[in-house]
């Protein structure tokens, strides 16, 4: 595992808890402030970065433009706020999967409308596809690979990063479904040999 030919390593952070990640409410592009107890998190996440890191930097942090995204890095440590600061940079490819009329309903709802319903087989009403998350995931994807950087974060959401792990290891978005993700988690991508791979996934910080 690792980079030791220079290949970046990616490290997955998704945002803290809001009231509707809480409630298993999809929230795609309503904008939501974190809870206190999701504050709470992302202070906890920077310390556990820096603690797997051991030592090493972040060369480049890309973050949502949503608020759970940029606040989460803002607390850990990684991001101050503004637009652009040095080698953190929002990126609108990576906010969270549109659901389109599905926005603000719990899975329940969603099946009760749309027996068998999964985000990631559809249907998506007026939001985006399995397809379009993949486009979308690949241009992240490029992104890392093109920026000279060894240590490469990707603040984020839910299922459009467990979307991003499965096409980072060469297979569809909708890989995702079978790698839970949850608030405040931190995973990394990096390299086996030649190869792409899953070195950590889903890690939380335990609070003090």
């Amino acid at each position: 595992m690792g980079n030791a030919g220079g290949e970046p390593i990616v490290w997955v952070v998704r945002h803290g808890e809001t009231e509707w990640s809480r409630s298993g409410r999809h929230t795609g592009r309503t904008d939501l402030p974190l809870t206190a107890d999701g504050e709470a998190q992302a202070r906890r996440v920077g310390g556990l970065i820096r603690s797997l890191l051991a030592g090493s930097q972040l060369d480049l942090v890309l973050c949502s433009p949503l608020l759970r995204a940029r606040k989460t890095a803002e607390l850990a440590g990684l991001y101050d706020g503004a637009t652009s600061v040095g080698a953190c940079a929002v990126l609108d490819d990576l906010r969270e999967w549109d659901y389109g009329d599905l926005e603000g309903m719990t899975t329940a709802e969603i099946c009760a409308a749309y027996p068998g319903w999964s985000i990631w087989e559809g249907p998506w009403p007026g939001g985006e596809t399995s397809t379009d998350i993949a486009e979308r995931s690949d241009r992240v994807i490029a992104r890392v690979l093109s920026s000279g950087a060894s240590q490469v974060a990707l603040v984020g959401h839910g299922h459009f990063s467990r979307a991003t792990a499965g096409r980072w290891v060469g297979e569809a978005a909708a890989a995702g479904r079978w790698l839970a993700l949850d608030t405040a988690s931190v995973s990394t991508l990096g390299w086996s040999r030649d190869e792409r791979v899953v070195e950590r996934w889903n890690l939380t910080a335990v609070p003090m």
